[in-house]
């Protein structure tokens, strides 16, 4: 049982200003698995103000010095794993291959941007004899992070790294479903790893309290968030109102698009994977599935032999875990209906599939819809679940018109032998990101991020250190 005594300021657990409790739910069993604190503005002052104290020496500090700091947690991060795992693998029910290999990855973040130390560089501009001038990236003070649920250390891991490694202090907000990493974490910076203590902080909570409390602190200067449109423009009308920049990444509706010349095995495998990862809780994933006309019975039926294939439940090997709130759980299996009310063809999975071993857990099947048109419901609508949609089309013009008509643009897939069409439809998708023959959006040296309603700002890459620094010009007359 997760019992969490409190947030952790300055390197350690402190007691919220309220003793009111969040109760904390296993999605493999339903049942209840701890608490964390609900805190309120006083905590979140608390931690904004602790950060602000600690940030400018930290700043101060030789890019180097920061860096063996990084390299200190990503060490720590490996040698923990299995503990950092286990937390996880109670509060989100990810299969227990899965949780490590995440673990794994949050420790690249810091050893990556470990490596960015000396970036980002400023750059000597010539305007004319006479004149020395020069740009300086400068950290913003102290930044909000706020973290989803369906990711929970790779999410705060993503945001974290950059932002500390070119000098800011940190408040994190993460899911009040799934703290514990988040927590063990700041408290291990400061005593394992010699982060300063204050320079990351970690306040549980409700998102319209202690989110909005810390967009809404005046020593906040820039916020991250991760996660639905609507909490992200609620974010983004607070921002607005301080005249304060904002990292974000809301979701996505993506297409995938596979040509009738594509490597057929790999295109279903393919698909398959990015509709089962992390049971389909993933933003970037591809769940609007476009395929050519002409293989479009052969790669359906392709696609339910692969999906009869996926294991789904609480044992070890799973491929499949559990949807990890039971109101999204909730949400999924409304879309069931909507399909139906749409017309769509159930070939794969459904709201009548159900599994012994899945007990109380909050376990769907991998679900497929065939003959989808792109104005339903479940081909608009982000559902955050394992349920992809088979949309035909005829032309590589009608595929780019499917596959851009999105309020969304944060993914996409091309499948295709031929390398001149390949570039051409790249070029002309509205997405942030787009994999040939391969459906990216995980590796770390590339920015991420979206267009449209997916969001702005990029996380990733060395894009993301300019978005946590501000450009100063500097400008002398010799």
């Amino acid at each position: 049982m997760l019992e969490t005594g409190g947030n952790v300021i300055g390197g350690k657990i402190v007691p919220a200003a309220s003793d009111e409790r969040i109760d904390v739910f296993s999605p493999a069993t339903g049942e209840k698995c701890g608490t964390v604190v609900r805190s309120t503005a006083a905590d979140v002052d608390a931690a904004v103000r602790a950060a602000a104290a600690a940030q400018p020496a930290w700043a101060a500090l030789r890019p180097i010095e920061r860096a063996r700091v990084m390299m200190r947690i990503a060490d720590y991060i490996r040698a923990h794993v299995n503990e950092f795992a286990e937390i996880e693998r109670r509060e989100t029910g990810k299969p227990a291959w899965m949780a490590p290999f995440e673990i794994q990855g949050c420790a690249d973040y810091f050893e990556i941007y470990a490596g960015f130390c000396n970036l980002p560089a400023g750059e000597r501009i010539d305007i004319g004899e006479g004149y020395h001038c020069y740009t300086r990236h400068e950290p913003y003070g102290v930044v909000g992070i706020i973290t989803p649920w369906n990711g929970p250390m790779n999410q705060l891991s993503r945001g974290l790294a950059p932002a500390l490694v070119v000098g800011n202090g940190i408040v994190s907000k993460p899911s009040e479903f799934t703290s514990g990493t988040a927590l063990k974490l700041a408290k291990a910076a400061v005593e394992e790893c010699g982060l300063p203590a204050g320079l990351f902080n970690v306040v549980t909570g409700l998102g319209h309290e202690a989110g909005a409390a810390l967009v809404r602190h005046p020593l906040i200067r820039k916020v991250a968030f991760t996660g639905s449109v609507r909490a992200g423009r609620e974010i983004g009308h607070i921002a607005a109102d301080r005249i304060i920049p904002l990292t974000l990444e809301l979701g996505g509706k993506s297409p995938n698009i596979v040509f009738e010349d594509a490597d057929f095995d790999a295109a279903v495998q393919g698909a398959i994977r990015t509709a089962s990862a992390n049971a389909g809780q993933v933003c970037s994933a591809g769940m609007r599935l476009l395929v050519q006309r002409s293989i479009q019975e052969e790669f359906v039926e392709a696609l339910v032999a692969a999906a009869a294939k996926v294991k789904i439940g609480p044992e070890p090997d799973a491929l499949m875990g559990p949807i990890m709130t039971r109101a999204q759980y909730d949400k999924v299996q409304a879309f069931f209906d909507i399909a139906a009310q749409d017309g769509a063809r159930l070939v794969a999975g459904g709201p009548n599939v159900r599994q012994d071993n899945w007990g109380g857990g909050w376990f769907l099947p991998l679900t497929i819809y065939a003959d989808v048109r792109n104005d339903m419901r479940i081909a608009r609508e982000e559902i955050f679940g394992p349920v992809l949609s088979v949309i035909p089309f005829a032309t590589e013009e009608e595929a780019i018109a499917i596959a851009n008509d999105t309020d969304y643009g944060l993914n996409s897939g091309i499948w295709t032998r031929d390398i001149s069409r390949a570039h051409r439809v790249a070029a002309r998708l509205e997405a942030g990101t787009v994999g040939i023959n391969d459906w990216g959006g995980a590796d770390i040296e590339l920015p991420f991020g979206g267009y449209k309603n997916s969001g702005y700002g990029r996380e990733k890459g060395m894009a993301a250190l300019h978005y946590y620094t501000h450009t100063k010009s500097v400008r002398v007359k010799l």
